[in-house]
């Protein structure tokens, strides 16, 4: 049988909270599963507050509005990561000026922030790639010694820890997503963390179309629909019920790649950070050509024709047509981010891969060293 990339884990009481929910007649933006979201998700990222909404995007979306970041502002991102972490940065009308990866932890290299800086640069988003949580100490002195914010970008990184201290609760504001490969999933799906009160309540204004929350149908700002349904929100709370099971198979599946894959020649693992605790999203290789026998491409042409389904890294953000022209003006390269896109592949990894599946794509990659 194939083995897919990602697979969501619905054995435990999705079906029960939905039907739930759909015989409750609330299957809109309100309801008990969407409160409960709320309030157990804050809980575990050990903030005041969280904000369900429509997906990982939006949730950008609005932590770049609550920064006021806009026309002619600059914003400080990875150019290793998904493209919508660079998008929102265009919703609001700011440019995104991309930084290079610290090959220690994947994650945006604090050493290169300062260089990028200038009198239009207004904040910072952090992105945990990959699960692992980036440099947040170091980040948040930068952008302190800079009046910068900083956003967190954790949709890749559910209940990884920093130091001891969860993700999400790092910077101003935190941001994940429940897409269907994540970790915890409802489908479409995202969440805000933060924890000051008069931020809380511009972002719920923003997520509402803009209403008072003192007075229905006033619309004192432009707003959007981006609220969460309650439908989506049961998935969510059954999903962080098993939390620890989910969390403790993945790990299980890491620890399994790593000795099943340690000493192929050419086949190198994420590095790991002394004070970091990943999350375990997708386990993720890197190849060396002239160690491994061939490319990081035709391994995965080749595991696919074994019917085992991978996924090569992110593109580099500032290749890419909406960003290259600007980028190439600036004449400046970022060495480490090409290298690890070039040569990065995620492997099949969700709590329901079994070992001997684990042990298949193992075998299979171990099979084509040449």
């Amino acid at each position: 049988m194939r083995i897919p990339l990602a697979m969501p884990d619905l054995s435990g009481n999705e079906e029960r909270y939905v039907v739930q929910a759909i015989r409750s007649s609330w299957i809109s933006s309100t309801g008990e599963f969407v409160t409960r979201f709320e309030q157990e998700f804050a809980g575990l990222c050990q903030v005041r507050t969280a904000i369900a909404v429509a997906n990982g995007t939006v949730a950008l979306h609005l932590a770049l509005l609550g920064m006021d970041a806009g026309p002619g502002d600059e914003v400080l991102v990875p150019s290793l990561t998904y493209v919508a972490t660079a998008n929102a940065v265009r919703y609001v009308g700011a440019e995104p000026v991309f930084v290079d990866v610290d090959p220690r932890t994947w994650c945006m290299d604090p050493g290169a922030l300062t260089a990028r800086i200038t009198r239009r640069t207004k904040g910072i988003i952090a992105v945990h790639l990959y699960g692992h949580p980036a440099d947040m100490d170091a980040i948040n002195a930068v952008a302190a010694a800079h009046d910068l914010w900083v956003i967190e970008d954790a949709a890749e990184a559910h209940l990884a820890r920093y130091k001891g201290r969860v993700v999400g609760s790092l910077g101003r504001v935190a941001t994940f997503s429940f897409y269907g490969n994540k970790i915890f999933t409802s489908g479409e799906g995202g969440a805000l963390t933060l924890d000051d009160p008069a931020l809380e309540r511009r972002l719920r204004i923003l997520r509402g179309q803009g209403m008072d929350p003192a007075r229905r149908y006033y619309f004192p700002i432009t707003g959007y629909n981006y609220r969460l349904t309650n439908v989506a929100c049961a998935f969510l709370c059954a999903q962080l019920e098993r939390r620890q099971g989910i969390l403790t198979r993945r790990q299980d599946i890491f620890r399994r790649y790593r000795d099943r894959l340690d000493g192929v020649p050419g086949i190198g693992f994420q590095p790991v950070a002394p004070w970091a605790a990943p999350a375990p999203w997708l386990f993720s290789i890197t190849v060396e050509p002239e160690r491994f026998g061939m490319t990081r491409d035709d391994l995965m042409a080749a595991l696919e024709r074994n019917g085992i389904e991978t996924r090569p890294f992110f593109i580099p953000l500032h290749t890419l047509p909406p960003f290259a022209a600007p980028w190439r003006a600036r004449g400046e390269e970022l060495p480490v981010t090409e290298r690890l896109a070039a040569s990065g592949l995620s492997l099949p990894t969700y709590s329901r891969l079994t070992d001997e599946q684990v042990d298949q794509v193992a075998a299979a990659i171990r099979g084509l060293v040449r």
